[in-house]
Order: structure tokens, then sequence, then C-alpha cells
């Protein structure tokens, strides 16, 4: 398949990650046909496939995945459709970006994984932070060794209280959200922390959840992971922080040096202590590093469909999890839980 042949791509879910995220950015990548969305709200899929000059818009899934020459799908609907959506649109023979996570459990996303293998098509999760240009920069550099071992990532996210779930959110809802701001934030924190460490075994992890509003979902979880090699790492995520604007930052601690996002800094010891910035200057764009994210993601999920990039299958979104899973269990029993 040619390096830029033209894909036809169906958008699966109408709301905000879509209509804020997907269909903006694939509107300015080349090759990308955005030729159907559907939505469980026909009015809305009939809106913002007007708003986004989509031709097609659907009211049901299955209409969708029948469109002719459909090649891919990418889903963004609530949480606990993920698994099945993805597993209907792999069935149907087609190619499938997930927004994370992949499943609302472990049971889920093993089974997803499965039938990717089953169907011979390629199964991706949009964990687009791994795509930011410095999440990529720190982690060459810890790959590279540069900083040493490392010994702790610790992952933060505060969203201010004025841009929490509304009530009427699918995001407040635990059928559908499969969870509170761990869920939401967590999910993308612990990845983002266990991708930058190349995925460590987990062994161990303690987690406190805190239901401030007593709607039977946390609105701030703190979890502590010990992994394998004894390194750890430690996430922390709130929908309730009171503040002028949201608070997102990473920092790795390594032996030799430290590297950090947002500010993205990364320092080296050297010789009798003296402590050296080395950052790595970036290419100058116009987007920020979210809005990047995005793009580099979609492209790249094009040419994993032309078949100009070979993925892994991402067996490591069970492992995740697996960590996800055992966290709420440990927040409940009050105790550390192994792994």
């Amino acid at each position: 398949m040619a390096d830029k042949a033209t894909i036809a791509i169906g958008v699966v879910g109408c709301g905000a990650v879509a209509q804020v995220a997907h269909l903006p950015a694939l509107a300015s990548i080349e090759g990308a046909d955005v030729c159907a969305v559907c939505d469980e709200d026909a009015g809305r899929a009939a809106t913002v496939a007007g708003r986004f000059g989509v031709p097609t818009s659907y009211a049901s899934l299955d209409e969708l995945l029948g469109h002719d020459g459909l090649q891919a799908v990418i889903v963004c609907t609530p949480n606990y459709l993920h698994a099945d959506n993805s597993e209907s649109a792999l069935r149907a023979g087609l190619h499938v970006l997930c927004e994370r996570p992949l499943g609302i459990n472990a049971e889920q996303t093993e089974r997803l994984l499965a039938t990717a293998k089953e169907t011979d098509r390629h199964l991706m999760v949009a964990h687009n932070h791994r795509y930011r240009p410095d999440a990529w920069a720190l982690r060459q550099a810890i790959e590279r060794g540069e900083l040493g071992e490392i010994f702790h990532v610790h992952a933060s996210w505060q969203r201010r209280r004025t841009r929490r779930p509304r009530r009427r959110d699918w995001r407040r809802n635990m059928e559908r959200a499969g969870g509170g701001v761990l869920m939401d934030l967590g999910v993308t924190n612990l990845d983002l922390g266990l991708w930058l460490l190349s995925y460590p075994v987990p062994e161990r992890v303690t987690a406190h959840v805190v239901d401030r509003d007593g709607d039977g979902l946390e609105d701030t979880a703190v979890v502590a992971l010990r992994l394998e090699g004894e390194s750890t790492l430690g996430v922390d995520v709130s929908w309730d922080l009171i503040a002028h604007q949201d608070r997102h930052t990473v920092f790795a601690l390594g032996a030799n040096g430290s590297g950090s996002l947002s500010p993205f800094v990364i320092s080296k010891e050297e010789e009798e202590g003296v402590v050296v910035e080395v950052t790595p200057r970036l290419a100058q764009g116009t987007e920020n590093v979210y809005t990047a994210s995005y793009r580099r993601e979609l492209q790249h999920f094009l040419a994993v469909v032309r078949g100009n990039s070979q993925p892994r299958l991402p067996e490591e979104q069970a492992t995740l999890m697996r960590v996800v899973d055992a966290s709420y269990r440990s927040a409940e029993e009050g105790r550390e839980v192994v792994l």
C-alpha cells in the first residue's frame, strides 16, 4: 500500500474527545478520509457530521460497520462500550484505534486482545500522551541510560473543580465509566509512568481513594506501585483542584539525573556533584504538546493501517488494567495487594 494511500475511517461515538481531538486532527492529516460517524444520539451524529464535513452519519454501530469501503474505526464511546465496540469492528475485518482504556477491567481487556489475535487485525489504544514530543524525548533519555537507573517515577494530574465531569456526563456514572477519577485520569498516568520505564512488571500496589461528594465515584485517588527491580511508581489524580489552571506533571528520578514533563527539563549530575541541565531542544511548531500528541497518534495509526508500521499488540494494557483492578481492591480492603 502506498505511503500516503487514503484510508476510509469511521468514528464511533460523537462526544467530546471525538469533536475536540480526533475529528479536528484527522481533518488536517493527508490521506485520512472520515467517511462516516455514528452515535446512539442520531441528532448529535448528524450535527457532528455536518460540522466536520463527514458525508454520512448513523445511529448504530452495526450500520457504520456495514459502510461500503470502510477500513478502520476510531472508538470514542463511553468506557463500558470500548471492548464490545472494538471487538465488533475487529470481527467486521476493520482495524481499530480505541480510546483508553481498552476495557473497564482486566477481563474485558484480555478478551479484546484475544479477539485481535484471532482476527489478525490491528488494535491500538489511544494513550495520546505517549506521542507527546517531550514524553518521547524523556523516554529516549531513560532508554539510553542518560539518567542512570530509574528508581522512582511520579505522575500527577489535578483537574480544576470547575472542569470536573458534570453529573449528567457518563464519566459520573459507575456502570458507564467503570470508576471515577482513577479510571478517568489515573489510567492515563499509570500508563504513562509504566511506558516511560518500558513497562516493568508491577509487583505490589497500595491505593487510597476519596469520594468527597458522596456520589459513589472517587474524585481523588493515590496509587503507589512497587515494580520489579525495586523501582516505584506513584500516581495521584483529582477532579477537585481549586486553581486557575489544571496541573499535570511527571518526574523521573534516576541514579545520575532526573527528568520532568510540564515543564520539560532533564538534568544530570557530573563530576564532583555538579548538576547541569541537558534538556534537548524540541522542534518548534504551532501546536501545543497535547494537540501534537493526537495528530502524531493518528498519523501512526494510519501508517499501521497502510502496512507501513508494524506495532506489537498492546498486551501491556492487560497489565495496566490488572493494576487498576488491584488499586480499587486495595482501596476497598485497606491493604496492600500483591499482583
